[in-house]
Parts: structure tokens; sequence; C-alpha cells
């Protein structure tokens, strides 16, 4: 049954659609938002597989709030700690939102980790999602350094003490540790010079890093799909039609791969001087 046409378009809709028509004429991206939205599925997906897309909302979360933050944050030694108080005490809603920004780092951090055990769990990291389980592996990484480096902004006596364990402990590292601590402290010892160099990584390195490898790692997942569940029964029967298939290749195998030589057909041969009789 044929839709009918129910009446003419608003002029809000003919410019939406002129607009959008506009653009994915130059850039296809309506082609691009196609593929990365409308792919297949694993028919026995469950909530474990929303893990990712939650630690990716606790980033935008983190991304949203930290701005706001940084509108009224000072990053020096002398009014960092007062900048904090400020906002906590006098900035409407601000409480709230370094509420969000604090629990939602130590959300994420949780969320991420339960996300690459249940990877590991059901093997997503095998081939050939590889890359895939690389670049979620450096978003750990970085996801765990920018709390450090975030914990020193406030500027308090348990701040900055934790912060100084955890550059020593980083210190004692072999070879490359020292030079990593002395990067992190902006030399020597622990100053303002300090908490400008966390100031400055937490804001803009981490951040950078992460969205670029977060969007690498959401290019793999869509272009290699999502790994069926270990409990899948397609998957399941999958494997069992392989391990039968190698059971018969090895009942057919010969020891040290030696095979009986077959005989070759004989050949009929024509005796000499009767070419050409009938």
């Amino acid at each position: 049954m044929a839709t009918k046409d129910i009446g003419p378009k608003s002029v809000v809709v003919k410019a939406g659609e002129g607009v959008v028509g506009y653009v994915d004429e130059r850039s296809g991206v309506t082609t691009g938002a196609k593929w990365f939205l409308f792919r297949n599925v694993p028919k026995e997906t469950s909530w474990f597989q929303t893990l990712g897309f939650t630690a990716m909302v606790l980033f935008a979360l983190q991304a949203i709030t930290g701005v706001i933050l940084a509108m009224y944050y000072r990053p020096d030694t002398n009014g960092a700690y007062q900048s904090i108080e400020t906002i906590t005490n006098e900035v409407t809603w601000g409480w709230l939102v370094r509420g969000m920004h604090k629990w939602g780092a130590s959300a994420m951090i949780v969320v991420v980790f339960l996300h690459l055990g249940r990877v590991f769990l059901f093997g997503s990291y095998k081939y050939p999602r590889e890359l895939t389980w690389v670049t979620g592996a450096l978003l750990l990484i970085m996801t765990m350094f920018m709390g450090l480096t975030g914990y020193l902004l406030v500027w308090d006596q348990k701040a900055y003490w934790a912060t100084v364990v955890a550059v020593n402990i980083t210190a004692s590292a072999p070879v490359l540790g020292p030079y990593v601590a002395d990067i992190l402290r902006a030399g020597p010892e622990f100053g303002p010079e300090t908490l400008s160099r966390f100031y400055s990584i937490h804001m803009l390195v981490i951040p950078g890093g992460m969205a670029t490898f977060l969007g690498l790692h959401l290019y793999f997942v869509t272009k290699l799909g999502i790994s069926e569940p270990p409990y899948s029964k397609r998957r399941m029967r999958v494997e069992r039609q392989e391990a039968a298939a190698r059971d018969a290749a090895e009942a057919e195998r010969l020891p040290y791969g030696r095979r009986q030589v077959t005989a070759a057909p004989a050949t009929e041969t024509t005796p000499a001087g009767t070419e050409g009789r009938s």
C-alpha cells in the first residue's frame, strides 16, 4: 500500500531537507551515519555489551562538567583551593556540577574496568579484533591518568601528599621512571609549576588523546562488529562443526605427514608398426 501525501511540507521541513541534502552531497555524511548506526548485531547480545557505551556517556559527562568547572577554576597555588570553595559554596549549582565531575570520574574508571573484563571473558580481543583491544587498553590507561592529574587540582593536603606518593612511585620505575616523574613535577620538586603542569595535562593533553583513540575504537567496533557472547547457540554450533572437521582431518592424517603412494593407472601402448592400420 503506497503512502499518501497528507499535505504540503512546512517551510521548516523543506529548509531542513535542503540543508541536509546540501551537506550530504558534498560530504557523504548520511552514508557515513547509516554505516555507523545501521549494522548487524549478534542475536544474543545482552546488557553486558552496553558497558562501552556507558563509559562513552560518562566521558561526555566529564567533558561537559569539566568545561564548566574550568570557567571558575584558578590553576595557581594561591587561588586553586579558594576557587574550589567558591565553586562549591557560591556558584549557582556549582556543588552539583563539581559532585557530578568528582563521582563521574570514579564511575568512569569502574565502568571501563568492567568493560575490559567483559571483553576478556567473552574473548572479544581475539582475531580480528586485536586493534580494538589495544585501543581500549590505551583508553583505560588514559582514564586512570586523568584521574591522577585531576586529583591534585583541589590543592589541599590530602590531594598534595597523595600525588607526591604517586609521583614518587612512578620515579622508582626502572629506566624511564625518573624522567617521567620530572616531567610530571615540572622540575625536581613539587611547586607552583607542578599544579600548572597537571592542569594542562588534565585539560588538554589527555582529553585530546582520549577523543582520538575513542574515535579509532568506535571505528574498529563498527567495521569489525560486536563479537558473539560465549554462550551463543550459533557460536557453539559453529565451534562444534569446526572441532568435528579438525577431528576428521586428524583421523585421516598419517604419522609424520606421510601418505601412501597410489599406483598410477596403466596406459595402453600401441605395438610398433600398427599405426594407421584399420
